[in-house]
């Protein structure tokens, strides 16, 4: 192969100083016009091959791709449903808290009252107690 390629350099460059038309067929070792478009038909029919082998291998990357996009596609779906979920549970979380909050601060407010009263009814126990003087 190698040896052609020369030969076709070598002939290509004696073209462009001589007549197209000239007859190298005589020449030793030098490719006919012929072989010369046998070659270069075998180097892109080569290069097509490849083009094609390269094209075959993309389609298949490309589905592959677009498959892993479906399911990241799914697996984001899922997600962010699960979110959604979470977040009414937390909303609704929050919202009991409130209201165990609100609850528990009116049990604070009744037990200080209570506290109050109790402290305010010893006293008034004990002012009794002063007023009435000793038992026997």
């Amino acid at each position: 192969m190698r040896r052609l390629d020369y030969c076709m350099r070598i002939q290509y460059l004696s073209l462009i100083t001589m007549n197209i038309e000239e007859d190298t067929s005589t020449w030793l070792g030098c490719p006919t016009p012929l072989e010369m478009y046998q070659h270069q038909c075998a180097l892109l029919e080569d290069e097509l091959t490849s083009a094609y082998q390269m094209l075959s291998r993309a389609r298949a990357n490309i589905a592959g791709l677009v498959q892993m996009n479906d399911l990241l596609l799914a697996g984001k779906i899922k997600t962010e449903a699960e979110l959604r979920l979470a977040l009414a549970d937390l909303s609704s979380a929050h919202i009991h808290g409130s209201e165990m909050s609100k609850e528990i601060m009116s049990l604070k407010m009744i037990a200080s009252q209570n506290e109050h009263l109790r402290v305010e009814n010893q006293r008034l126990l004990l002012e009794l107690t002063v007023f009435r003087g000793p038992q026997p």
